[in-house]
């Protein structure tokens, strides 16, 4: 099935979703956002989609995150909390890290930004050996949700994501692989069929263990959930960071591709 920008098939219990917009590097749009989020429900009230794969069309690019230009950092308060508490992007990264059965990202190019982050909502990465990764909230001015920053605390542990928030580095294949950004990595030539492998074992797999399995441990992970005032706090320094002179001047300098100066207001 296609939509255009989102592209779904599901064969032998293996469901792929892949973004199709590879003229502008896979980035996230609102619709693609919530063709994500409709085709995650749909494949989840039944059980003939029990491995996901994630994927971006073309060969440069997985996802290269939310078009910087759409971030409303002119926006009032009341829309800033909005779009920070109840956005499509924290939607569909909700739905794809919720699903009940094993997910996988196909990164066969770059990930970065929000892209970075829908890959570490994903269970399993495998890699092209030209991946890049990333995620430059600290160089556009803003406080990334509370949420993202905790999926990826998950994937990768509280110590590499202090460093790759922090940083807002770009990393090449070598870092990638050294900071275990990725499970496995390979040639290009070599990354769909060795995904789709991966893929078709584990959905030959008991539905009940995958399904049992993937809630247990996200169970255990839940462990640190934050509590109402952490959030609420949280939340307001997301917001607040949307508001500030510092998010338009990022915007603007990652728009005229030059060295943002940032004010700390």
């Amino acid at each position: 099935m296609s939509d255009g920008v989102l592209l779904t098939e599901v064969r032998e219990r293996v469901g792929t979703i892949t973004i199709n917009r590879p003229e502008k590097g896979n980035s996230l749009t609102v619709e693609v956002l919530r063709g994500l989020m409709g085709t995650l429900a749909e494949w989840a009230k039944g059980e003939a989609c029990r491995v996901v794969v994630m994927r971006g069309a073309g060969e440069k690019a997985f996802c290269g995150g939310f078009e910087v230009g759409a971030i409303p950092t002119d926006a009032g308060h009341e829309n800033a909390a909005v779009f920070m508490t109840e956005n499509p992007v924290e939607g569909a990264l909700a739905a794809l890290k919720d699903y009940p059965y094993p997910t996988i990202a196909m990164l066969n190019g770059y990930a970065v930004g929000s892209g970075f982050n829908l890959a570490m909502c994903c269970d399993l990465r495998l890699a092209a050996d030209h991946v890049r990764m990333g995620i430059p909230p600290a160089k556009l001015g803003l406080v990334y949700p509370p949420d993202g920053l905790r999926q990826v605390v998950e994937a990768i542990g509280m110590a590499r994501a202090r460093e790759v928030f922090f940083t807002g580095r770009i990393y090449g294949p070598a870092e990638v692989r050294e900071m275990g950004l990725v499970h496995h990595m390979m040639p290009a030539a070599d990354l769909e069929k060795a995904v789709y492998e991966l893929a078709r074992e584990i959905a030959d797999n008991a539905p009940l263990s995958l399904k049992g399995i993937k809630r247990i441990l996200a169970m255990i992970a839940s462990a640190s959930a934050f509590n109402a005032s952490d959030r609420e706090e949280a939340q307001r320094l997301v917001a607040e960071s949307f508001m500030s002179q510092d998010a338009r001047e990022g915007q603007a300098a990652f728009l005229q591709k030059r060295k943002p100066e940032f004010k700390g207001k």
